[in-house]
C-alpha cells in the first residue's frame, strides 16, 4: 500500500507562486507515473499535470501550460508541482496521485491512478 502526503498549499495573491510537494512511501516510486488533480467547490475533480515514471513524458491541462511544472525527485520519493503566475481560478484542493504503472495512455482520467493523497488547499486571492 502506497501512502501519498501532500504539502505546500496555502493562501497566495494572484500572480504569486507556490510549490506543492507529494511525499510517497514505498520502493517503487521511480518506476511509477505521478499526477496532480484539483477540485474546486461545487466542481468535479479535474486533471492538472502528469509525469511518467522516469520523467520522460509530461502532460498538462491547457489552462496551466506555461505556468505549472511537474517534476519528481527519485532520491526523495517526492513529486512536485511548481505553480507560477497563480490566478483566482486556480483555487482548489490539489491532490497528488500515483499510477500502478510506469506510464498511462489516459493520464487525464482519475481511474488511471491507483493511489491518492488527502489533498492540500490552494487559495489564490485577487
Amino acid at each position: 500500500q502506497v501512502q501519498l502526503v501532500e504539502s505546500g498549499g496555502g493562501l497566495v495573491q494572484a500572480g504569486g507562486s507556490l510549490r506543492l510537494s507529494c511525499a510517497a512511501s514505498g520502493r517503487t516510486f521511480s518506476t511509477r507515473a505521478m499526477g496532480w488533480f484539483r477540485q474546486a467547490p461545487g466542481k468535479e475533480r479535474e486533471f492538472v499535470a502528469y509525469i511518467s515514471g522516469g520523467g520522460r513524458t509530461t502532460t498538462y491541462t491547457e489552462s496551466v501550460k506555461g505556468r505549472f511544472t511537474i517534476s519528481t525527485d527519485n532520491a526523495k520519493n517526492t513529486a512536485y508541482l511548481q505553480m507560477n503566475d497563480l490566478k483566482p481560478e486556480d483555487t482548489a484542493v490539489y491532490y497528488c496521485t500515483q499510477s500502478g504503472s510506469t506510464s498511462t495512455y489516459t493520464p487525464t482520467r482519475p481511474a488511471s491512478y491507483a493511489y491518492w493523497g488527502q489533498g492540500t488547499q490552494v487559495t489564490v486571492s485577487s
